[in-house]
């Protein structure tokens, strides 16, 4: 592992194990007793039906490709290591997920499926990303 010079995530009480999880390299998402939805990102209640009744569930990490960008312009010297695909991923469970998708631009169609990878950026911190299935 190389150094990281990106921003890393600092999980708040509500976020802590979502973020715990991924670390273990399990994609879990807040799921409301409710109304039934699965909820990303974490928050205290429902944003469907504003439940407080939200508990924590292992999701498949499989979904399709919403819509994509391939960064080439960094926006800060923190992200000058582009190109990049910076995507919304559509999670077979519901919830869209803001990351980024491991593929060659060239190879990117919107709707196409995609699976999960964790990516251990340092001994403490691993981030969500996609890759095609």
């Amino acid at each position: 592992m190389s150094e990281y010079h990106k921003p890393l995530p600092k999980p708040s009480p509500v976020s802590a194990p979502y973020w715990d999880a991924v670390r273990r390299h399990e994609l879990i998402l807040q799921k409301c007793g409710g109304c039934g939805a699965f909820i990303y990102y974490p928050r205290p209640r429902c944003p469907q039906c504003l439940s407080e009744n939200l508990e924590w569930r292992s999701v498949s990490g499989r979904g399709k490709l919403y819509s994509y960008t391939v960064v080439r312009r960094a926006s800060s010297r923190a992200f000058a290591d582009g190109p990049y695909v910076l995507a919304i991923v559509e999670l077979d469970e519901g919830p869209r997920m803001t990351t980024n998708l491991i593929v060659e631009p060239e190879r990117i169609k919107i709707g196409m499926p995609v699976t999960v990878v964790f990516d251990d950026v340092t001994p403490e911190h691993t981030l969500v990303k996609f890759k095609p299935a």
